[in-house]
């Protein structure tokens, strides 16, 4: 008996858009996609911004200029949008969804801000959006989240799921490197970009968080901005003090519960105990860490990024997509929980880890004892070590208030004596 065919298009031929159209045309996993598909898959068309330029294992004869025919009139049932940005990305997924053509993406910026919108529009139209390479390239977390877990209480997801700030970190901590050195090194080999601000300042992590916290706790996915800090403050020396005391510093992504109807979510580098399974997370991998109320700590691990990992997690969304059309039904969209409130990030409470360098004289200590003590933060250790004239502090404190750990942090950076101030870190509980 003949099976059906679900025809796709897509939009990009980057790295990704590449290695999929590799993937759907390799003969010999043919039979194993119309097993999972229970359908033929037929790529129809691959839309580039310049079709004159040659694309590697990508037909010729699949190759258009007119993404925007594709999304609008083209005769496919599954699009399939690899290029990236908010805009015409999100046009041509509305145009196509409008349509009742399901939609796979990989784009994380979109989806985190007009994720609810496009996915009320698909169930709308009866059509499934999927976009699972959004987060963690070829970790499966949404789909976990989606299917697996979605019986689950989930008291807190914590992510490593930037791939170029953890090269940078474990650059620091294996290879003894400065930051400087470890992002220029990550230039190099390709893992972070000439202008690297959106991963090491927090802003990739940020919209990633946000999608994982839509599915873990039910928060609407649409234009907003969290609690962001990135890596560029972390110095060797830093590392160097949480190698001595037992942790590694890495670049997370956390959505926590709080209480019944509080919720926050934020990014940040922080201290992570060793022997917590985040910990031994190196490279460029990312990990995705789930307390569940009932089914306990969970992690998935896996590449973070690439062509071959992201495009195999695109694939497996365009499974799911094909397996819909030909049974002639749609997932129906996550819902939004309307009871949680934004926890401030300034209530949030943690211990927290502070650097500086001071003027090595007498009262100096004191002086800055006195700053935490104004502001409510108690002092847990402290570690002193020379540097010339300068001597270098070290703080652990005891759970202090985010808001009143600034405010300290804020003053004594006015400081005569104080030079400069290095990271501010949180420490990550060994039981996260």
């Amino acid at each position: 008996m003949a099976i059906p065919t679900v025809r796709v298009g897509v939009i990009g031929a980057g790295n990704v858009g590449a290695a999929l159209v590799a993937l759907l045309l390799d003969p010999t996993r043919r039979v194993a996609l119309e097993d999972a598909a229970t359908a033929s898959l037929e790529v129809v068309a691959v839309a580039v911004n310049d079709p004159t330029k040659p694309r590697p294992g990508v037909p010729a004869a699949l190759v258009t200029g007119d993404a925007a025919a594709l999304a609008q009139h083209g005769d496919i049932d599954v699009l399939v949008e690899v290029a990236g940005g908010l805009a015409p990305a999100g046009d041509l997924i509305e145009a196509a969804l409008r349509r009742g053509v399901s939609v796979v993406t990989a784009n994380k910026a979109l989806m985190a801000q007009r994720g609810t919108e496009l996915a009320r529009l698909a169930h709308a139209h009866g059509a499934d959006l999927f976009y699972e390479a959004a987060v963690g390239g070829a970790v499966p977390i949404l789909r976990a989240l989606r299917t697996s877990l979605a019986g689950e209480r989930i008291e807190r997801v914590i992510g490593i799921v930037n791939g170029t700030t953890n090269f940078i970190l474990s650059k620091m901590t294996d290879g003894g490197l400065d930051y400087d050195a470890a992002l220029a090194e990550a230039q190099e080999r390709g893992f972070a970009e000439a202008d690297p601000r959106a991963d090491v300042e927090g802003f990739d992590a940020a919209a990633k968080v946000l999608i994982l916290a839509s599915l873990a706790f039910g928060t609407e996915l649409r234009d907003e901005t969290i609690s962001r800090e990135g890596i560029s403050s972390v110095r060797a020396f830093d590392v160097d003090f949480a190698r001595k005391a037992g942790y590694v510093i890495k670049l997370l992504a956390v959505a926590q519960r709080h209480g019944e109807h509080g919720l926050s979510r934020s990014v940040y580098p922080a201290l992570v105990p060793v022997d917590h399974p985040l910990a031994a997370v190196h490279g460029a991998m990312n990990a995705v860490f789930v307390e569940g109320t009932v089914a306990g700590p969970l992690m998935w691990l896996g590449p973070g990024a690439g062509g071959g990992p992201t495009a195999t997690a695109v694939l497996g969304d365009i499974l799911d997509a094909a397996r819909n059309r030909v049974a002639q039904r749609h997932d129906v969209p996550f819902l939004v929980d309307d009871t949680l409130e934004r926890v401030p990030a300034g209530e949030l409470s943690s211990v927290y880890y502070v650097s500086l360098d001071v003027v090595d004289q007498p009262g100096v200590l004191a002086a800055v004892a006195g700053t935490f003590a104004r502001h409510h933060v108690s002092i847990q250790s402290m570690e002193q070590s020379g540097v010339g004239e300068e001597a270098r502090l070290s703080f652990v404190t005891h759970h202090a208030r985010e808001a009143d750990m600034a405010a300290t942090v804020a003053e004594l950076a006015t400081l005569e004596a104080v030079d400069s101030i290095g990271a501010r870190l949180r420490v990550i509980d060994g039981g996260a």
